[in-house]
């Protein structure tokens, strides 16, 4: 047996001692890969719960819906008020706590009405040494991260989709959009907006990795390393600028480092939750 199959099996059984699970599911690759496990292992008593809000990239949505249908997910989509928090909407450094929060405390609610026992999120591995203050909130929760407990990193997830057959196997990192503005700068329905119509033009290009770091009036562009010097050409370069200025930037500008994770993190101290 590999270490990726041994660690799959791992991960079998502890969603099998679980009795009932709900499915923290945005969609991305992680959650994916965990709620089509959850739903193979226990059927009809995992639940894979999609929290929606504006600081939700449609994208993600999109991408929650599809699965759902095609893997016979057991699917509901709650709606989380992050946005009506002013400890959130300040956007302080542990801003993703407030978040957290907020979805822990709409899906216990869910757990305690419908009687599931256990609620788990899509923290990996790779996970354990990155800034992530969400993992705080989980813990007050009692949710269980059942992926890092059985040590998969984020590139054996992928590896276990792609042989599921999971589309989402490839697809690039993500995260809210309330992550394009930076740290205490106010989070608002009309940056999220913004923000989230710029990304679209991006992919609307074809850009796979890319995102908009929304600085008030000036957009900067990561985009993936490998695609940026499509990004350059004069006339995808000139049609950024123009739809995104038609989008209310005014100053359009494509970083030459190409995108990083956290970005918005660098020169900020930070430590691991």
């Amino acid at each position: 047996m590999t270490g990726e199959a041994a660690k799959e099996q791992h991960l079998h059984a502890l969603l099998a001692s679980y009795e009932s699970v709900i499915v923290a599911f945005s969609g991305g690759v992680d959650s994916a890969y965990l709620a089509w496990a959850a739903t193979r292992v226990l059927g009809p008593l995992a639940l894979c719960v999609t929290a929606d809000s504006p600081s939700y990239p449609d994208h993600h949505r999109q991408l929650a819906l599809s699965l759902a249908r095609d893997f016979g997910l057991h699917h509901e989509i709650i709606q989380t008020a992050e946005l009506e928090r002013d400890d959130y909407r300040a956007n302080p450094v542990n801003r993703c706590y407030y978040c957290k929060h907020e979805l822990y405390t709409s899906l216990s609610r869910v757990a305690a009405v419908r009687g599931f026992s256990v609620i788990v999120d899509g923290s990996n591995a790779d996970d354990r040494g990155d800034y992530r203050p969400g993992r705080q909130a989980a813990r007050e929760f009692g949710v269980r991260s059942p992926l890092d407990e059985a040590a998969l990193t984020k590139a054996e997830i992928r590896e276990l989709s792609r042989r599921a057959g999971l589309p989402t196997w490839d697809e690039p990192a993500s995260a809210c959009l309330s992550s394009r503005i930076p740290y205490l700068s106010e989070v608002t329905d009309g940056k999220l907006r913004m923000i989230e119509a710029a990304e679209q033009v991006l992919r609307g290009l074809g850009f796979r990795i890319c995102r908009v770091r929304h600085h008030e009036t000036l957009a900067r562009i990561e985009i993936g390393r490998d695609e940026l010097a499509r990004a350059l050409e004069p006339e995808i370069r000139d049609r950024i600028v123009r739809e995104l200025r038609a989008l209310g930037y005014q100053h359009v500008t494509i970083d030459l480092q190409g995108y990083r994770m956290g970005s918005l993190n660098e020169g900020v101290r930070l430590h691991p939750a």
